[in-house]
């Protein structure tokens, strides 16, 4: 009997969880072999992606090499996009690597499965308003972090010259006042300080004006309410200019237009407005939500096959209420610990377990200004409301529960000394 092959697609928080645990505890007993997919060559946790996109993080340090975290804990990585999906054959294609000068690097190649695990995560959602993709910043990827930040130091550069400004105040417009809007619009404050500190820039951070755009009644729309009430006060004192109820109906380079007709002059536009699954799950042959997400049963299995399984926040999987696994970050982490089990039991003809997505609570980091956040009370309903130092202890927390799943003890261990050390070397933020 052949060992079985496990074949991940996609290398966020969710995807690198399950394959080192199937790699620690299947690949190097040679009980299956496992293999990642993903299109890029490093892994970085997407929560951060906020402050890698103002520098607050220099994404080098922090970032995990796929290939090197593989040999090290009983994976295969291919670094690849998957293009197609034949399952008559069980095999999936990529697409060929190509460098900045159209060379080939890779061919396109095929790779058997015997179970298939989607784990392709999400990007923004710009719901077709006209001129957002080429006007707009998004933060789905550290790519697109890192062409922020340097827009954002050119702006900043530009800015401290009086005669080539645009307007009197250098502007920024976010929409969607979710986490990472929220979180964005705090560090973006806090990175003009430090610019304006380090000499950078002379432009002082009374100079910079932040729009915070969502179209629902209050930002925070997924979280509970006290929580959106108190980061909404912060921000506020912070000087963050918060506009609800205002629908975005076009951005230009010069701005955004809402429904009312209102233009919001910017500079810098992000768009962070809503999330949805890659476009092209849909055009696997796989069954999928009118957002892309494919749909699973509560065991995260494909509604069309068995041996294929979903989860995070490209699968909708549904719950004994009828709702949807929300899409954040320690659902992907509870779906990868379950999917774990379920593939053991697959390999093993076992039963398989359903998916109840538990509520562990939210956490808002507003950065090194203050934290906001609920945690839930076990089994109850109620939850316990956080902020302040406690809330930015626990915040950090859930990276370091990340590093301990990928790493182990001893690794995460040392890189907390090492993180502590850097503050302490090195500038506090990426001026390059």
């Amino acid at each position: 009997m052949s060992t079985p092959r496990i074949v991940v697609v996609g290398g966020g928080a969710g995807g690198l969880e399950l394959v080192t645990r199937l790699g620690r505890k299947l690949g190097k007993r040679q009980r299956a072999e496992i293999v990642l997919v993903d299109r890029n060559a490093t892994h970085i946790w997407k929560p951060l992606l906020h402050e890698v996109a103002t520098g607050v993080l220099d994404s080098s340090l922090d970032e995990v090499s796929y290939q090197g975290h593989s040999k090290a804990h009983g994976y295969r990585f291919q670094r690849g996009t998957l293009s197609n999906l034949d399952r008559d054959n069980r095999t999936i294609t990529l697409a060929p690597i190509i460098d900045d000068d159209g060379v080939v690097i890779l061919p396109a190649r095929t790779l058997e499965y015997d179970y298939l695990v989607m784990s392709l995560g999400s990007v923004s959602n710009d719901f077709g308003t006209p001129g957002v993709a080429k006007h707009s910043h998004f933060i789905d990827s550290p790519q697109q972090a890192e062409s922020f930040r340097q827009d954002m130091l050119n702006t900043f550069l530009r800015y401290s010259d009086p005669e080539r400004r645009t307007h009197p105040n250098l502007s920024v417009g976010l929409v969607g006042a979710g986490a990472t809007g929220v979180e964005l619009a705090a560090e973006l404050i806090g990175a003009s300080k430090m610019l304006h500190s380090y000499g950078f820039t002379a432009m002082d951070s009374g100079k910079l004006e932040i729009h915070l755009i969502e179209a629902a009644p209050r930002i925070l729309p997924a979280l509970p309410e006290r929580i959106s009430r108190a980061v909404h006060q912060e921000l506020e004192r912070l000087g963050v200019q918060i506009h609800v109820d205002t629908r975005v109906t076009c951005a230009d380079e010069h701005g955004f237009v809402t429904a009312d007709e209102t233009r919001i002059a910017t500079d810098l536009n992000v768009w962070a407005a809503g999330i949805r699954a890659p476009a092209f799950l849909s055009e696997l042959g796989l069954s999928t939500e009118r957002n892309h997400q494919l749909k699973v049963h509560q065991t995260l299995q494909s509604i069309d096959d068995d041996r294929i399984f979903a989860f995070g926040d490209c699968a909708s999987c549904p719950q004994p209420d009828d709702k949807r696994v929300p899409p954040r970050a320690q659902a992907a982490h509870q779906q990868a610990s379950l999917l774990y089990h379920n593939l053991r039991a697959a390999m093993d003809g076992k039963p398989l377990k359903d998916f109840v997505f538990r509520d562990r609570g939210s956490l808002i980091s507003l950065a090194h200004f203050d934290a906001v956040g609920s945690l839930m009370r076990g089994a109850s309903a109620r939850s316990l409301f956080i902020e302040g130092r406690l809330a930015k202890l626990f915040y950090a927390s859930l990276y370091r529960m990340h590093q301990l799943a990928i790493h182990g003890a001893l690794k995460t261990g040392m890189t907390v000394i090492v993180d502590g050390l850097n503050r302490y070397l090195r500038p506090r933020m990426k001026l390059h």
